[in-house]
């Protein structure tokens, strides 16, 4: 089901702070979006590599990793797998027009957030 890693979403203090250290790390920018009151998606160098989505905290958020998203195939054949696991999965998939993606939230069974992602372009 899973083919790799999509994106790891981190909340961060200072969102323009942050993006200046990833530069610094080599980290490429990918696009801004409005997605969750403003965004930025970068990559480190290299074929194949996950985007880190990061976002300024807002409200009562905690800093840090919010969650990792896998790439699927198949969203909704994703959704339907998970029909074993009723109280991990938060609803049906949902499409995110500021980033393209078709999303399926979930908890691990430790509680952790996860998200099975569909992604036009792969």
């Amino acid at each position: 089901m899973i083919k790799g890693i999509d994106h790891i979403e981190l909340i961060v203090r200072d969102l323009d702070e942050y993006v200046a250290f990833f530069k610094t790390l080599g980290f490429e920018m990918v696009r801004e979006t409005p997605h969750h009151g403003g965004s930025v998606e970068m990559k480190p160098p290299g074929d194949g590599q996950p985007v880190f989505e990061i976002h300024q905290v807002v409200g009562e958020e905690v800093i840090g990793v919010n969650h990792i998203a896998f790439k699927v195939d198949d969203v909704n054949a994703a959704h339907d797998a998970m029909a074993d696991y009723p109280g991990m999965v938060s609803g049906k998939p949902g499409h995110v027009p500021d980033t393209g993606r078709t999303n399926l939230n979930l908890r691990d069974p430790d509680g952790w957030r996860l998200q099975l992602v569909q992604n036009p372009t792969d």
